[in-house]
């Protein structure tokens, strides 16, 4: 059935409200061009929406009126039956509502079969338009192809550890590393923080577990089994408990698939990867890479980790440490995206969590430092450094408050704790 015309102006006109009261958290990390078009994507709930309705309001605050802002979230139910036809109709109600230029805001319109095609013609006519979606096919070569350079991206991420104290009205700069209370509110929130992630909205619930909760079932039966038909909806609600449960292992799709038949699911080894596929595609999760592999065992035997501590923290029981290194991976994969690699070798017995080929970094995680975690840790680092050119920096980020820099065979190993990490990771960018 056909969209009528008196719809779409009530839906945009009650999108209108929304972001009029919209409280907003400055974000620094996102900084879009005036004069550009952009397609945002990430996971479901990190905040793609609340930066456009920032750039709304940064509009509407600079002289633009109400009546030029067209924004439509495609997972409004009054548009059930919106279809590639209707596409037309949004242009002339804009035409409708104003004799200005107009400046068009979608929201998931993944939704809508042919939309790139809606969104190349839009640009091509020279219209202002921002475009969110959950999927990371949206950034695809062939989606960069029907689009033709038209829109630039940004794949939107839950917040960072600094956001989240921004977030939270917890000050974190200058002195407030160095004063005994306000140091021990940052710490506090990293507690906070690593158990319950960064997806903004969840700052909002009282009982967060449950919101995290509901985003998650939404991104599993929304937007990777119904969005692809899956039917054994048991075995990829299982094949993410394990990869959950299995954070900081490396995972074969082989032993994924054995782990999978052996509790009695029914699945090919096949569907295992086309279901890890669908997963990262949803952002829900993404590979860490073995720096020394070859090519075909660094694709199919990678470490998988959660895009946020919260949903993993969902599978969890008091697992610190697996939070500590989901998080460390998010905030490294936040800056250098696919190259962070971790180092495993066989031939050396050296074990790294983490490895930035291209800054000369190496980083072990470990909540705190016994005898036997300190010869395991810091001992791997330092046969890395004596077994491979080129390593400059050796770092163990650690909630051990009373470890120091150490310097062992003359190799320095530099102690981190993960909040100062976390809040400075952007200078690993220039060391």
């Amino acid at each position: 059935m056909k969209v009528n015309h008196e719809v779409l102006k009530q839906v945009i006109q009650d999108q209108h409200e929304v972001i009029r009261n919209a409280r907003i958290v400055p974000r620094n990390a996102y900084v879009f061009d005036p004069g550009a078009n952009y397609i945002l994507t990430g996971l479901r709930r990190s905040g793609k929406s609340t930066l456009l309705y920032h750039m709304v309001q940064k509009m509407v605050h600079d002289g633009v009126l109400w009546e030029q802002i067209i924004y439509i979230n495609f997972e409004d139910e009054r548009l059930a039956g919106f279809t590639t036809a209707d596409f037309n109709d949004i242009v002339a109600v804009q035409s409708e509502m104003s004799n200005l230029p107009g400046y068009y805001f979608f929201d998931e319109i993944q939704n809508i079969s042919a939309w790139e095609k809606f969104a190349r013609r839009m640009a091509d006519s020279k219209e202002h338009v921002f475009i969110t979606g959950s999927n990371a096919k949206m950034l695809s070569r062939d989606m960069e192809t029907t689009l033709g350079g038209r829109y630039l991206s940004r794949q939107v991420r839950p917040y960072s550890f600094e956001e989240y104290l921004t977030a939270r009205n917890i000050a974190h700069t200058g002195n407030d590393w160095i004063a005994t209370k306000s140091r021990a509110k940052i710490v506090s929130a990293l507690d906070d923080f690593l158990r319950e992630g960064g997806l903004p909205e969840s700052l909002q619930y009282m009982y967060k577990r449950e919101y995290i909760s509901s985003v998650f079932q939404k991104v599993l039966l929304g937007d990777i089994i119904a969005r692809h038909g899956i039917r054994n909806e048991y075995a990829v609600k299982m094949l993410i408990k394990k990869i959950a449960e299995t954070v900081k292992d490396e995972m074969s799709y082989s032993r994924l698939h054995g782990a999978l038949t052996g509790i009695g699911v029914k699945i090919s080894k096949d569907s295992v990867i086309d279901y890890l596929h669908y997963a990262e595609e949803a952002y829900l999760l993404f590979p860490v890479r073995n720096w020394v592999s070859k090519f075909s065992d660094r694709e199919s035997t990678p470490k998988y980790y959660l895009s946020d501590n919260g949903i993993l923290n969902l599978f969890l029981t008091n697992k610190g440490g697996i939070l500590l290194e989901n998080m460390t991976a998010v905030e490294l994969n936040r800056l250098f995206g696919e190259e962070v690699y971790y180092l495993k070798s066989e031939k050396t017995g050296i074990d790294v969590d983490f490895f930035l080929p291209e800054q000369g970094i190496a980083i072990q995680v470990c909540m705190d430092l016994n005898d036997l975690t300190s010869e395991r840790e810091i001992g791997n680092l330092v046969r890395l450094s004596k077994n491979m050119q080129g390593i400059k920096h050796l770092l163990v980020v650690t909630r051990d408050p009373e470890q120091t820099t150490r310097t062992i065979d003359d190799c320095r190993v530099e102690m981190i704790p993960s909040e100062q990490l976390y809040l400075s990771i952007s200078q690993l960018a220039v060391k």
